[in-house]
């Protein structure tokens, strides 16, 4: 590849996530996206967060959202969870899998304690007739025409538009919560956003 070829499909790529995050509003289910807001901000527990893969990588920055407003997140690794590390799980928790398919093994092993404890159930998928959309409380259904990659397989504008969903979703928090500048200052106190804050 010359230089212009190397620039010319790193622009693509560019141009497909960023088209995948523009359909977004076509299709996601408005009242999952309105429940998934009321459920979280109402949350008297926890977020439990899992995934597997490059979902699993999705799940964590989720994670670490929620707790950068206040709304305690764990993630909840697939292969520890089911020889005993699914204690973390509450009634009064929301579990919220991450599968592109839906039908991840390990994630579908979760499910049964879910329902047992009488915690909520959401679902992230592509995929309506999977295992996780059909078991879930709330599906949320997350969907790209295609990945950028020549193979169609790289889990790379999928991944971002899981993550740009719950961005908007904990950006809506913010202001349903009305989470302060105050608050935030008390567990964001190191680096540039914590000298801003506090005015360092």
């Amino acid at each position: 590849m010359d230089k212009q070829a190397i620039l010319e499909n790193i622009h693509s790529t560019w141009r497909e996530e960023a088209e995948a995050i523009l359909r977004l509003p076509e299709v996601t289910n408005e009242n999952a996206l309105i429940e998934t807001v009321e459920k979280i901000a109402n949350c008297t527990g926890k977020i439990v967060v899992s995934g597997c893969g490059t979902s699993g990588v999705a799940a964590k920055k989720l994670v670490h959202s929620f707790n950068c407003i206040e709304r305690p997140a764990v993630f909840l690794t697939p292969s520890d969870a089911v020889h005993g590390t699914l204690g973390v799980l509450q009634q009064d928790d929301i579990l919220i899998l991450i599968s592109k398919g839906g039908n991840t093994g390990e994630l579908l092993n979760l499910i049964p304690a879910c329902k047992t404890k009488g915690s909520t159930l959401i679902g992230v998928t592509e995929n309506p007739e999977s295992v996780i959309a059909k078991e879930a409380d709330i599906f949320f259904p997350v969907s790209v025409a295609k990945e950028p990659d020549p193979f169609n397989m790289l889990a790379t504008a999928s991944t971002m538009t899981v993550i740009a969903s719950f961005d908007a979703i904990i950006v809506c928090l913010m202001t349903y919560m009305n989470y302060t500048k105050e608050q935030f200052s008390v567990i964001h106190p190191g680096g540039a956003v914590g000298n801003k804050l506090l005015n360092k």
